[in-house]
């Protein structure tokens, strides 16, 4: 039981037939997860969770139940599982700069430069050890820069550390030579050998990242919809490049943070997205910081359209990635990783509430009841992004009607009124009236 208190629903849950034929009254859900996925799940009207074989038609799984049982199940029309086969061709971070970079060398050969360039958003990365000679020619040509090195298969910052110089790497080179066969993480552990963002933004003279959630319901055609929260991970101790082997000046993961001698757990080590952005308007002015989200909506477009392709397609998944980016002192935006399983872990009542809220909103968007139309734009904190091209607000100008006037339909970091937007947009609950 979580000790963070639930935001729950208003209104009764009735799992006998519903008046309105077109609205699934029970839905059989699987969870591989505890914490708060479990309290948003046990807490939706209608839902009633099974064990070990009984049969479902909604599994929030983890990645290894899903290697395991994906390929063996048969799966019936409406039933949703929380993660395409291959989700790892993005979430791995050597593939993810793989695909990147050749999406950016076919979009050079195909329409030019000028496209390939809006590519430019990843740091200068190596996967070792196969591309070690590689990176040593790289390295060499950049004396005295810093690199950061990470597992390509692991999370919450285990086994990163920066370096400057190749002796404190030499123990990769030796698995250089791998046949095609090895190349599982579970036989060698491949690193990605990452040029590290030496001017970071820094508030407080603290380093941080931002946290930013992208859920695709679909690759072929490709339906991705943006979250309206998120939120900025700050580190504890002022940032430096005198000491690079300080994890809590360097690492902003909050399975790092929290182990800090200094860790406060009542103010955590956080800000919500809204105050990110306000901060920033503030500071740099509206037009800065628009410019600047929509520099971060071309990464998450781009980083999507770059696996489109090799992603196994299926009706059946949806994911909800977590997106890691950087600032630097110029407001631009590096895509650092993107995860299949972020975290949902709460740090705080704020952040519990956030995720609850987040994980509530992607079920209403995956609709296992069935009271969308599937012509939504917004679906409570979720706007839809990307429907087999560019989606554009409701307000648009008509007078721009063919001009580059148009504003996309992403609101990251703006208000979500979503019990408002919900409460006009959805069909009641099963059992429950229209509030």
């Amino acid at each position: 039981m979580s000790k963070y208190k639930t935001p729950g629903y208003k209104g009764s849950c009735d799992n006998g037939k519903s008046e309105e034929r077109e609205i699934i009254s029970c839905v059989r859900y699987k969870c591989g997860l505890l914490g708060t996925i479990q309290d948003v799940l046990r807490q939706r009207p209608g839902w009633v969770e099974v064990k070990d074989d009984g049969e479902w038609d909604f599994n929030w799984c983890d990645v290894g139940w899903l290697r395991e049982n994906f390929d063996h199940s048969y799966l019936e029309e409406h039933v949703r599982i929380n993660h395409f086969r291959n989700h790892y061709e993005l979430t791995r971070k050597n593939f993810m700069v793989k695909n990147l970079k050749r999406y950016r060398k076919n979009l050079e050969r195909e329409i030019g430069r000028m496209e390939a360039s809006k590519c430019d958003f990843f740091p200068c990365t190596f996967t070792l050890p196969s591309e070690y000679h590689l990176f040593v020619e790289e390295f060499k040509r950049y004396p005295g820069s810093t690199w950061i090195m990470k597992p390509v298969a692991k999370s919450q910052g285990k086994g990163i550390f920066l370096f400057r110089k190749l002796k404190d790497i030499i123990d990769w080179k030796k698995d250089g030579t791998r046949s095609e066969d090895q190349k599982d993480a579970t036989q060698v552990e491949s690193y990605v050998a990452q040029r590290y963002i030496e001017n970071p933004y820094l508030i407080n003279g603290r380093k941080f990242d931002l946290r930013v959630y992208v859920l695709v319901t679909s690759y072929i055609p490709l339906k991705a919809w943006l979250y309206r929260d998120g939120f900025a991970r700050f580190s504890s101790t002022r940032f430096s490049l005198s000491s690079i082997n300080d994890k809590y000046m360097h690492l902003t993961n909050v399975a790092v943070q929290k182990t800090a001698p200094d860790y406060d757990p009542q103010k955590g080590c956080k800000w919500q997205m809204q105050q990110l952005r306000r901060y920033l308007t503030a500071k740099h002015g509206r037009e800065m910081v628009e410019t600047l989200f929509k520099e971060m909506d071309n990464i998450f477009v781009r980083s999507l359209q770059s696996v489109q392709k090799v992603i196994i397609n299926d009706k059946h998944c949806f994911e909800l990635y977590g997106y890691d980016i950087l600032l630097d002192q110029n407001l631009k935006p590096w895509l650092i990783e993107v995860n299949a399983s972020p975290s949902y872990t709460p740090s705080s009542q704020e952040d519990y509430e956030m995720k609850c809220r987040l994980l509530e909103d992607t079920l209403n968007v995956v609709d296992m009841e069935g009271r969308l139309t599937g012509k939504e734009k917004r679906v409570g904190g979720y706007d839809l992004m990307w429907n087999d091209g560019p989606v554009y607000r409701e307000d648009v100008n008509l007078e721009t009607f063919g001009s580059s006037c148009f504003t996309a339909n992403t609101h990251l970091g703006c208000v979500n009124d979503r019990e408002k937007q919900l409460r006009r947009l959805m069909k009641p609950f099963p059992g429950q009236k229209r509030m």
